[in-house]
């Protein structure tokens, strides 16, 4: 599974679905980093993808184009929500990796809403 890992972390974009109660599939474009064996997203702590991750854990992760548009093979995966040093770590990571932007972005969000406002989500892909 390392090559999954390698392959949809050296992407700009991963495309994360999680899914409803009923089942219905939710996919959301998001920044991507690696730590170990592991890929790392951020999001608003409030959005509805953390809610369900919490809920269930269960996503499938593809390649894809900023606008979510798939460009790979869909693979699955469990996610959990993680702690404050977690996010910070995952913070760290996506500065390093978006440069720039990255920092802007990240900055800006903690102004926003503040250090609680956003999580680190850990993605273990299945296999």
């Amino acid at each position: 599974m390392a090559s999954e890992v390698d392959r949809l972390a050296a992407g700009k974009y991963v495309l994360v679905t999680t899914f409803r109660r009923d089942g219905r599939a939710v996919p959301t474009p998001v920044w991507v980093a690696r730590d170990g064996d592991e890929l790392i997203v951020w999001s608003a702590t409030k959005a509805g993808k953390v809610k369900r991750i919490r809920r269930s854990g269960e996503v499938e992760v593809a390649a894809c184009d900023f606008r979510g548009n798939p460009s790979g093979p869909v693979v699955k995966g469990h996610a959990r929500v993680l702690d404050s040093a977690g996010t910070d770590r995952t913070r760290r990571l996506m500065k390093s990796k978006y440069g720039v932007l990255g920092w802007v972005t990240l900055t800006g969000s903690l102004i926003r809403r503040g250090r609680d406002g956003s999580v680190g989500i850990a993605i273990t892909l299945d296999g």
